[in-house]
């Protein structure tokens, strides 16, 4: 399954979750949020969303800085 993550296209297994794709991008999981098709996905529910083909995922992390 084909999908777009922070812009770029990835191929992934079928049935890969929210959790998964932000594993794929990052090991961080705190001052993470996830948006999928422009919707907001909270972190309650990353394990148990589903992505679908053709999702664009947005994984934002928060920076600290001056």
């Amino acid at each position: 399954m084909r999908v777009t993550i922070n812009g770029d296209a990835r191929e992934v297994p079928d049935g890969t979750t929210v959790a998964q794709a932000v594993r794929i991008l990052t090991g961080v999981t705190t001052g993470v949020a996830v948006a999928v098709n422009d919707e907001v996905v909270t972190r309650g529910t990353w394990e148990t969303t589903p992505l679908r083909d053709s999702d664009r995922v947005e994984v934002l992390t928060a920076v600290q800085g001056g």
